[in-house]
């Protein structure tokens, strides 16, 4: 869902990225908090990709 290693899942866990509860020696992440976190990743990825593109057009880098 998230196209990430386990070690990086568990990062994410760990560092409080993605909030999750224990039961027992397992993690447990509720859904609507995987997707949440994957909504607000896709908008940061675009947020960048907007300013990458503003600093292209000031800068006069653009394919015309």
């Amino acid at each position: 869902m998230l196209n990430v290693s386990r070690p990086t899942l568990i990062r994410l866990l760990d560092n409080g990225e993605l909030p999750f509860h224990r039961t027992g020696n397992r993690r447990k992440i509720r859904f609507t908090d995987v997707l949440a976190y994957r909504d607000r990743l896709h908008a940061d990825r675009l947020k960048v990709l907007d300013e990458l593109s503003e600093l292209d057009q000031k800068l006069g880098l653009g394919y015309e």
